[in-house]
This record gives structure tokens, C-alpha cells and sequence, in this order.
């Protein structure tokens, strides 16, 4: 594969063994992208890497814990609950230096997952940047995607995804994995903070799955020629 192509890239998804980070992580490797999952424990990412392989027919996806998952890849994806942002951003913090980060987190605050909530730093994507620092081109997006769509391989996934960062190349490279999955279409949302309103959609999101009975509602923009 080519690199001009994209699919040349390494792909680590750190929370890979959660719903939306293992979705992610299917669709990726079903695309041609070399995709490793990451967990704090080795064995857990290995078993969910094997389950992935089962689903796709062939050996696609790698298993290893945060740190060396963070190490091999090229674009590293955060895809973990808000209480363990901070602790697993810590722990990987060298290993992702130089690289683009994909930070997929939302603040919610259990049980009231269905009420924004707005975190110390007004973004979990704006804390992950003040974290690791400027040279880690951190680039929030995924946020408004629901799980429940990515394991059907067989279906396109029905849904406008915003990209916010303040790197306008980490933009277009992330616009690349959006649209590596059938039926997404990547937005360029703008700087890094105006992620607080994607991160701030994800329980309005939530809240209307229950109000309207629904499963994994998304969110498209009209108007745009894009």
C-alpha cells in the first residue's frame, strides 16, 4: 500500500478494547489500515485484537498495552472514558510526542450522561493539548459517532463528522480516516476550542436516543458543498 494512499499508516487506538474504540478499530483495519489496539493490560488488547481478526477473516489488527501500542503508531486514537483521560494521557505522554493525537473522549458525568457537561480545561481535547504539549498535534473528532454503527461492516455509517484541531495538515490527515469509512463525511470544524461543541453534542445526542427511542443518532450538515 502506498503511502500517498494513507493506508501506509500505523493506527493505535488507546481504549481500542471499549465499544467505540474497538468499532473504530474494526472499521480501520476493514479499510487496509495496519491498526493495533491498545489497553492497560496486554492481554486484554490481544484478546480483543483476536476477536476483530475473527469478525474480518485475517489477521488485521495487533494487540499490545497503551505504551507500546502508542509507540508503533504513526496517528494515535483516544478513545477512553473522561474519568481516565488524564491518567492514560500521563502514561502515554512521551511515546506520542511528534505524532498526531485523535482525541475521541467526552466529558460525560455518570449517571447524568445525558447533560452537558463542561470540564475544568472547557474541552477534554483542549486538557489533552495543554497535557502533552505543542508538539503533539492534537486533533479532536469521532465524538458524535454512536458505536452501534461501527460493527456493521456491511453498512455505511450515516453520519457528518466534525474535526477540530489548531494543525491544519493534522486536519487533512484525520479527514482521511474519516472518510476511509463508507457513508462518513469529514467537516472541518475549526480551531481546537471549538471542540467544546462537539463534546457538548454528545449527551444532546444520547438524550435524544432515549427521548425518541432511537439507536445512534447522527448529526449531518446541509447547506455544504463538501
Amino acid at each position: 500500500m502506498s503511502e500517498q494512499s494513507g493506508k501506509a499508516m500505523t493506527i493505535a487506538v488507546i481504549g481500542g478494547t471499549g465499544k467505540e474504540g474497538s468499532g473504530l478499530a474494526l472499521r480501520w483495519a476493514h479499510a487496509g489500515y495496519d491498526v493495533m489496539i491498545g489497553s492497560r493490560e496486554a492481554e486484554r488488547a490481544a484478546a480483543k485484537a483476536a476477536e476483530l481478526n475473527a469478525v474480518l477473516g485475517r489477521d488485521a489488527v495487533r494487540g499490545a498495552d497503551n505504551v507500546t501500542a502508542a509507540q508503533a503508531a504513526d496517528v494515535v486514537v483516544l478513545s477512553v472514558p473522561y474519568q481516565a483521560h488524564r491518567p492514560i494521557l500521563e502514561s502515554i505522554k512521551a511515546a506520542v510526542q511528534g505524532k498526531i493525537l485523535v482525541d475521541v473522549t467526552v466529558p460525560l458525568q455518570p449517571p447524568d450522561i445525558r447533560t452537558v457537561h463542561i470540564p475544568p480545561g472547557q474541552a477534554a481535547v483542549l486538557e489533552a493539548q495543554a497535557l502533552l504539549g505543542p508538539d503533539v498535534r492534537v486533533v479532536a473528532a469521532f465524538q458524535n459517532i454512536s458505536y452501534t454503527h461501527l460493527s456493521h461492516l456491511d453498512r455505511p455509517v450515516d453520519s457528518d463528522v466534525l474535526i477540530a484541531s489548531d494543525d491544519d495538515e493534522a486536519k487533512q490527515e484525520v479527514a482521511k480516516l474519516v472518510e476511509a469509512i463508507p457513508g462518513m463525511r469529514a467537516i472541518d470544524g475549526g480551531p481546537l476550542v471549538n471542540a467544546i461543541a462537539a463534546e457538548a453534542l454528545t449527551p444532546v445526542i444520547l438524550y435524544l436516543n432515549r427521548r425518541y427511542k432511537a439507536a445512534g443518532v447522527g448529526i449531518r450538515f446541509t447547506g455544504l458543498d463538501a
